[in-house]
């Protein structure tokens, strides 16, 4: 994986039982009824080992599970990742199949296009295998892969790593199949996998990736998609190779590619917070930070003024908008990439 990441994390323990998790979509490919994807309670073994015998082997937690037990052949009940398209990344998700009588199957679906679009990699306690397929035009190729001893009602780890055409597999942090090479779809999105009446769970899922644009954008358009009603939001970072600090994405496009004002680059140098107001706008200046602490860029939130409004509660306001973003930055070395 190239230096140059963004990080997503998807943790569900925190979310409510019943409930899908937000940006998700419940898709069935094939025939049947559509799945029934939604949050529940199980026992999930800690994700690294216990420093002491006597620390609980398993914690009750909420995972996110396909339990629909439509036993259909040609039924896939897919649970896709809406909020952005992948190409090159390194996605981990803990799985177990939980039961099912026709099949007992889990896994991953990825660069998905559409509902005749994606790869998948997949697992089947019955079978006893691994395989790797793909469906391109709605048309399903030959399953591919090896044998694979897995057991209803364990955990294990799920790796799958796209790197242009090369796809690569692991389980529990280790090699499950020679490394693939195909060249049907290039981007797409992520999602979890079951097939027929398999019940499955997922939790813990990871994804370091490249991203499509850049992290500057994906940082701006994912914030205006859950804070809509912001009045501006810049991000503001050095281009690689660059020492200028400049506006790389925006609310306003026009204002891509403008230099730092004064303001704005004493925020990147003092690592402090700014705050100002005119008639109908609040700005906060706030310094972005990767997964060290250091400081990576700044980000520009104007928001909408109201009466009574005072600098520490707009601060209070903006926060929450400058940590969701750098909770995505994570390992990036540059914004602008």
């Amino acid at each position: 994986m190239t230096a140059v990441a963004a990080e997503r994390a998807f943790d569900f323990s925190t979310l409510e039982e019943g409930k899908l998790p937000e940006g998700w979509k419940p898709v069935r490919v094939g025939k049947g009824r559509e799945g029934e994807w939604k949050v529940l309670k199980a026992d999930v073994p800690p994700t690294f080992k216990p420093l002491s015998d006597l620390a609980p082997n398993v914690t009750r937690r909420a995972v996110v599970a396909q339990t629909s037990g439509d036993a259909t052949d040609d039924r896939f009940p897919l649970l896709v990742f809406e909020g952005e398209r992948f190409g090159d990344f390194d996605a981990r998700v803990r799985f177990q199949i939980a039961g099912g009588v026709t099949e007992q199957m889990a896994g991953l679906v990825f660069r998905y296009a559409d509902e005749g679009s994606f790869y998948v990699v997949r697992f089947s306690a019955l079978g006893q295998n691994l395989r790797f397929y793909k469906f391109v035009g709605g048309e399903r190729s030959v399953p591919i892969g090896p044998t694979f001893p897995i057991a209803k009602g364990e955990w294990h780890e799920l790796g799958v790593k796209c790197t242009g055409n090369r796809i690569e597999v692991s389980v529990d942090g280790k090699e499950a199949m020679p490394a693939l090479t195909d060249n049907s779809h290039s981007t797409g999105r992520i999602g979890f996998f079951t097939k027929s009446d398999s019940v499955a769970y997922f939790s813990d899922l990871k994804i370091t990736y490249r991203p499509l644009e850049s992290l500057a954008a994906v940082l701006v358009r994912t914030s205006l998609e859950k804070q809509s009603r912001l009045a501006d939001l810049r991000v503001l970072g050095k281009k690689a190779g660059s020492t200028n600090l400049e506006v790389l994405s925006a609310k306003d496009a026009s204002e891509v590619g403008r230099a730092a004002d004064e303001t704005e680059t004493k925020v990147f140098q003092e690592n402090r917070p700014y705050y100002s107001k005119t008639k109908d706008v609040a700005w906060v200046v706030h310094a972005l930070h990767d997964r060290n602490g250091e400081v990576l860029g700044v980000v520009r939130v104007g928001l909408k003024v109201y009466r009574g409004q005072i600098e520490s509660t707009t601060i209070a306001r903006a926060l929450p908008i400058v940590q969701m973003m750098e909770a995505r930055i994570g390992a990036a070395l540059t914004l602008s990439e």
